[in-house]
């Protein structure tokens, strides 16, 4: 155990520090402060030293440098058992410092409120995270508290063992202290990287929420990020691990419709219906048509609001996770009768432009897959041009192949989704799938497209499309044999259009 006589306090933000100030007080530990911290400690009425009269030196540079001094960090830094530092604090009169309580400058707030350059660079904390680190180096002797969230269980620390604290527990916020400066410069390093892009993987996310186990229940599972930000869960259980693996993709998948009333089901990531259509009821019907039988237990989307006439629908249907940018009033005590499912209202959000994960002993970062096809992306590569149905049921099903698990194919008119074939280790194996699962639930195949999300390295692909009666195909084109394809299409006055993207998702 060690007792704490001496503190230096300097923080930005003084929320929740007058409880810890008194308690200091009342133990007797003399305070040293700066600037704005001073001057509230002195409104408490509280005795506190001015860094200033104890280096000899005033504030510079417009604040810039307050506490930067020897005598500040030889105080911090001094250990207290080495005989060699014993000498030096007296012979240079560096009194120990025994705690450091710092509050940084909002760095991150200021950048995410659109500040300007130059005042963004002006919250750029130097002295602060210079104290932070230097007292928690030094956590043998010294007590670091690096941020206002620490203010109150520290309080209750020193309460309960009189201003002393235990090693253990000053290792444990020299841990948190090094969390907090290493976040701060990670996110000073991609304030600057947003221009100069430099290939570095950095990322510091300090939100954790801890799920119930990973992708199966012996594996532990975690969520580092804010999903308040970007849902406000209305009902039912804690989410998952797979929950939140679906509903990322089901959020990728909706934001392809824009302002077109659609609804999407998805299992393990993979649509299993999808369609348009004039109101949420309507949609949500025509998706669920797909495939109903995979539709149990999976997650739903939309991205117009849930009235009672939709809510009715779903409600015989069980599913784990519905999520939507509103849901009525009317329609919540319907959904909210099954007491696990969970009903998320999804807030206006901007996905972040780049994606990563581990891959064996490192990381792969890629950008989002942001293309989506037009009208304008189509080339035409056979005599027969597609027609304007054609043409609107390509581009619907183009965006569905495209959040499909390689290889993959879609078939679909424009506005519902008929069947896909999802990740199997041959494009025509993928198509067998789609016209298998397409006849099982009753769609009459003369009337769809069909969509691919990478070339087709053989003709068999258009020719099976053909027998079933398909008479549109959309793919990517480059494949060696391309023009078997086309030759095949011309023959039986198949239309085919090349995107010149491939859409390949693993």
């Amino acid at each position: 155990m060690q007792k704490i006589t001496s503190a230096l306090v300097s923080v930005y933000n003084k929320e929740g520090l007058s409880p810890l100030l008194n308690l200091l007080h009342r133990h007797g530990v003399r305070l040293y402060s700066t600037g704005g911290t001073r001057e509230f400690i002195k409104s408490l009425g509280f005795p506190v030293t001015a860094v200033e009269d104890l280096i000899g030196y005033p504030a510079v540079l417009g604040g810039r440098v307050k506490t930067l001094h020897p005598i500040i960090f030889g105080g911090i830094l001094f250990r207290r058992h080495q005989p060699e530092d014993q000498q030096q604090v007296a012979q240079y009169n560096i009194p120990p410092i025994d705690m450091v309580v710092v509050d940084l400058y909002p760095f991150e707030q200021t950048v995410a409120a659109g500040a300007s350059q130059e005042e963004i660079i002006e919250q750029i904390d130097i002295g602060g995270i210079a104290l932070i680190r230097a007292a928690a180096k030094n956590f043998h002797h010294v007590l670091v508290v690096s941020s206002r969230e620490q203010y109150a269980t520290v309080q209750t620390i020193l309460q309960t063992q009189h201003c002393h604290t235990t090693l253990e527990q000053r290792k444990h916020y020299a841990a948190r202290a090094f969390d907090i400066t290493s976040h701060y410069d990670t996110a000073i390093f991609h304030y600057f990287n947003r221009t100069e892009q430099l290939p570095v993987f950095k990322q510091s996310i300090r939100q954790v929420q801890p799920l119930r186990y990973g992708e199966n229940p012996h594996q532990r599972g975690y969520f580092f990020g804010q999903l308040q930000n970007m849902f406000e869960q209305l009902h039912g259980k804690e989410l998952s691990y797979n929950n939140l693996n679906d509903i990322d993709a089901a959020v990728k998948l909706i934001a392809e419709f824009g302002e077109t009333p659609a609804f999407a089901i998805l299992k393990h990531t993979n649509p299993c219906g999808v369609a348009t259509g004039t109101t949420v009821k309507e949609a949500y019907a025509k998706a669920l048509k797909a495939d109903p039988v995979s539709a149990f237990g999976g997650v739903l989307i939309t991205n117009k609001p849930i009235d009672l006439a939709t809510a009715k629908e779903i409600d015989n249907l069980f599913f784990e996770v519905l999520v939507a940018p509103l849901f009525y009033e009317s329609a919540l005590p319907v959904l909210k009768t099954k007491k696990n499912r969970i009903l998320l209202q999804q807030k206006p959000t901007v996905l972040p432009e780049w994606q990563f994960k581990t891959l064996l002993n490192g990381v792969v970062m890629q950008q989002r897959d942001a293309k989506t096809e037009t009208e304008a992306d189509l080339k035409v590569v056979t005599r027969r041009a597609p027609t304007n149905e054609e043409i609107k049921a390509l581009l619907f099903a183009s965006k569905i192949v495209k959040h499909t698990k390689s290889n993959a194919i879609v078939l679909a008119t424009d506005g519902q989704m008929y069947a896909s074939g999802i990740g199997q280790t041959s494009r025509i194996d993928a198509l067998k799938q789609a016209i298998e699962k397409a006849k099982h639930f009753g769609f009459d195949l003369s009337k769809a497209v069909m969509a691919s999300d990478a070339f087709f390295p053989f003709p068999d692909c258009v020719e099976l499309a053909h027998q079933v009666g398909i008479r549109a195909v959309l793919q990517p084109g480059g494949s060696i044999k391309d023009a078997e394809s086309i030759a095949y299409c011309d023959a039986h006055e198949m239309a085919m259009v090349f995107t010149g993207t491939r859409h390949f998702l693993h």
